[in-house]
């Protein structure tokens, strides 16, 4: 079986990437070690030809002409060429993309073409309030109408974008990302007494305004707690900094507690199980949420894991058991969680060791990728 995924985001070194490209770069070389070939197809950070094999998965990084406006047609005008050059050579049995990946490819005979769902256009506006954007809205309605069958990552994301786009009566069924828990696995390290640790991108859909406005109540019961941030930046349209509004307008009020909360920036995905290991307890209160990696990540170390009550949260937690669920709405509630595992020490290590047992029962690599192998292999007979 051959497998061309389609991304821009598989991560390479001194380039920002986001989740996808987290769960590929994951999920990608485990496909190979079953013997599935795979390879990825995508355009290039920086507009430069670039290929390399990462774990027996061949990457092609397309250069492509930067004209404004003209971008995406270049772009996805690579994108065909370079498709059709790989299915001539070994031919592609399954083109797998995100949401709105498929719109300009042009569909070659042989080849079944599945969406993963991530979480598209129409459902990440409708949980942000914000208007469906014209251009972005068309692209994903027409990739919808092209797949022949999708991936959802959740029950959740599954039926709720159901309630915005349709999937025309092609097979779907709901398969988690997976975690590595070979990589994310408990490591004995000194914990930060009192650290609140955040990894994800420093957006608001990510509920780190919240988290922010949760620290001083926290400080006020535990005065030494500090609140480490690792994460790239978000830009506003106007190409403001969302961390430069936070510290102006959030962290500019809080006095004397604003010095213990550090933004660390971006980190390498190799470090993130170091971050992990010395953190007390890892707060996510997304807006919302697909799946989410991070949560059932650290879970997986065996850290106690605050996630968001919304969406999906409780696919992954059931509150008490194998962590916490918290309102990212509401400060006080985040706040109230954190409060919590700083005064229930014995409490928190029952269900830290739940964490990690119920990852294993629903993430692992060898379940996750059985599952998609399996979907491949029925989508093609």
């Amino acid at each position: 079986m051959h497998l061309c995924l389609i991304t821009h985001e598989y991560p390479k070194s001194g380039f920002a990437h986001g989740g996808i490209g987290s769960f590929i770069k994951t999920f990608a070389p485990k496909l190979v070690a079953q013997g599935v070939i795979v390879t990825v197809v995508g355009l290039s950070y920086d507009y430069q030809e670039d290929y390399e094999e990462d774990q027996g998965v061949r990457i092609y990084r397309l250069g492509y002409k930067n004209i404004k406006r003209m971008e995406w047609y270049h772009g996805m005008k690579a994108m065909n060429k370079k498709i059709a050059e790989i299915h001539k050579e070994n031919p592609i049995n399954i083109i797998e993309s995100a949401e709105l990946e498929l719109a300009f490819l042009t569909k070659l005979p042989g080849i079944k073409y599945v969406i993963r769902l991530h979480g598209g256009h129409h459902f990440f506006s409708e949980s942000e309030h914000r208007k469906i954007d014209f251009w972005k809205g068309f692209q994903e309605k027409l990739s919808f109408k092209k797949a022949d069958a999708f991936i959802a990552v959740s029950h959740y994301v599954k039926m709720h974008t159901e309630n915005y786009l349709s999937y025309n009566r092609k097979p779907v069924v709901s398969i988690n990302n997976l975690i590595d828990v070979d990589f994310f696995k408990p490591i004995t390290r000194k914990i930060n007494q009192f650290s609140i640790v955040f990894i994800g991108t420093v957006c608001e859909k990510k509920g780190v305004r919240q988290l922010i406005q949760s620290f001083p109540i926290v400080k006020e019961k535990f005065p030494d707690a500090t609140l480490e941030i690792y994460g790239r930046d978000w830009l506003f349209p106007n190409g403001k900094s969302y961390i430069e509004m936070l510290q102006e307008t959030e962290i500019s009020k809080l006095g004397s507690s604003a010095i213990d909360i550090h933004f660390h920036g971006r980190v390498n995905y190799e470090y993130i199980p170091e971050i992990y290991a010395q953190a007390q307890v890892c707060v996510f209160p997304s807006h919302m949420e697909t799946q989410g990696l991070v949560a059932p990540e650290a879970m997986a170390m065996e850290k106690l894991v605050i996630f968001t009550n919304q969406g999906p949260g409780p696919e992954t937690i059931t509150n008490l058991e194998n962590g916490l669920l918290c309102n990212p709405f509401i400060p006080e509630d985040i706040a109230n969680q954190i409060i919590w595992v700083f005064s229930n020490e014995e409490k928190v290590a029952v269900i830290c060791k739940n964490a990690r047992q119920s990852v294993l029962e629903k993430y692992s690599a060898a379940l996750i990728v059985q599952k998609n192998i399996d979907f491949y292999t029925k989508l093609i007979q």
